[in-house]
């Protein structure tokens, strides 16, 4: 039984509410920090806890606190990215909806490390039920003395807010984030400055993940030399993830890091296996921007060793063999799924959430919908797919923000792995309306080299 850190108490009821938190141990991290730490041992325990983003791309969470500016008489901020919109990930959605004060009490020790004596939580527009959670809660802790003025008398001041976002996909990176919450329209800024620099309302700003914000709890309640005993290597601690797609057992679980792709899947305790008695096909790891990995890929490495739900376990092998991490958002696919049909609605979903910023991403999105539609549709020819690696391939690193390589790299792997699955559509137009490719290749582990058509 792998150990949990945040969903410990996940089923006690009425841990939403702040009395069974603090029966629970909650705040304790609070009173630990404001009343024997300086913010910069604060920051200091979360650099060597070895916590890495857990919004996706995994950077070193205490070094980029260590980044942030501080120019005498200037604003700090904190910012919590809760727009989690990445097709495949719930995790976030889950923790604000059944421990919300996991997450304050999180933002008050983070704030504190920083300095920041406003702080916000953006939640992405649909979550209404989560946002009125939130607010709920805040105002619990706020009326419990945990938030405000004078925080446990020790001079800390803190107001804590939570806004909600426009439903758009964009403002979960964070410059297009902070333009959303100043008002404007939420377009990725041109870096640098970083917003460490140059943040929300042009001050020294860090912005991070519901995950991460939440997993400063445990680091500073137990000590960050032991959290980093959890995990493996450079991927220390626990990690939630999405679990969907055709599991017997979808959902969120924690997991500690290093944990068997192979066991994660088929195990009792976590998703029990593929649904129906059915084989594995194919995942997405990491929600849907990061490459898909064929079933053999995505249990062993292409030397046949097992692969781990780390962050460099995943990547082994770069695009060519491996993927990401990412945000955790988990999907599998058995053997009656369709690889073209699944490209083409991701796809469908990035041109739809485009900012329009840059052309690359702008007409690139579409151009790759069109394509893709056509070839599902029973239109396509062998041209196309060639077209559509070529797109791809030029809207990759030509963008102001990761949302272009978040639309190609899943094209990219479609195409890379299931190029005879393309193929077929286009040369069984009729049969492919009708009827799924199936396994072919893809499902035995290690018995077909994988197609390595480099960029």
């Amino acid at each position: 039984m792998s150990r949990k850190l945040l969903l410990e108490h996940i089923n006690v009821p009425g841990i939403n509410t702040l009395e069974v938190y603090r029966q629970k141990g909650g705040y304790r991290a609070v009173e630990k920090a404001l009343k024997t730490l300086t913010p910069e041992e604060v920051v200091e325990e979360v650099k060597k806890s070895g916590l890495r983003g857990r919004g996706g791309a995994g950077f070193p969470t205490g070094m980029k606190w260590s980044f942030l500016a501080k120019p005498e008489g200037v604003a700090r901020y904190l910012v919590c990215n809760a727009d989690e919109s990445e097709p495949g990930t719930f995790k976030d959605r889950y923790l604000m909806t059944y421990i919300p004060h996991a997450l304050i009490e999180g933002m008050i020790v983070s704030s504190f490390a920083l300095g920041a004596k406003v702080s916000y939580i953006y939640v992405r527009g649909e979550m209404m039920p989560q946002i009125r959670i939130l607010e709920k809660a805040i105002a619990e802790a706020k009326a419990a003395g945990w938030l405000g003025k004078n925080i446990l008398g020790t001079g800390y001041d803190l107001e804590l807010y939570v806004q909600p976002g426009g439903g758009a996909y964009i403002c979960g990176e964070e410059t297009a984030l902070l333009e959303s919450l100043e008002g404007k329209r939420g377009n990725p800024r041109i870096k640098p400055p970083f917003p460490a620099i140059a943040g929300l309302y042009g001050c020294p700003t860090v912005v991070n993940n519901v995950e991460s914000i939440a997993a400063v709890v445990p680091i500073i309640n137990d000590g960050g030399d032991e959290y980093a005993k959890i995990g493996i290597g450079r991927s220390t601690g626990t990690k939630l993830i999405s679990a969907s797609g055709n599991l017997v057992k979808p959902g969120v679980y924690e997991i500690e890091l290093g944990l068997p792709v192979e066991e994660f899947i088929y195990s009792d305790e976590y998703c029990g296996g593929i649904a129906n008695g059915k084989r594995l096909k194919a995942t997405v790891a990491g929600g849907s921007s990061v490459p898909i990995l064929p079933a053999n890929l995505t249990l062993k490495y292409a030397n046949g060793e097992p692969r781990l739900m780390s962050y460099e376990s995943l990547a082994e092998g770069g695009f060519a063999t491996g993927t990401m991490l990412g945000s955790g958002g988990f999907i599998a696919f058995d053997e009656d799924q369709c690889i073209v049909r699944n490209t083409w609605n991701f796809s469908r979903f990035y041109h739809h959430e485009s900012c329009g910023q840059c052309s690359p991403c702008r007409e690139g999105t579409g151009w790759m919908e069109k394509i893709l539609h056509k070839i599902e549709h029973g239109h396509g020819t062998m041209d196309d797919v060639d077209l559509l690696w070529d797109v791809q391939r030029k809207i990759e690193g030509n963008t102001i923000c990761p949302l272009g390589d978040a639309a190609a790299w899943p094209v990219a792997s479609a195409i890379r792995h299931f190029r005879d699955e393309f193929e077929w559509h286009i040369k069984e137009p009729v049969k492919s309306q009708n009827q799924n490719y199936g396994l072919a290749n893809y499902a035995n582990p290690i018995e077909k080299a994988p197609v390595t058509e480099e960029k």
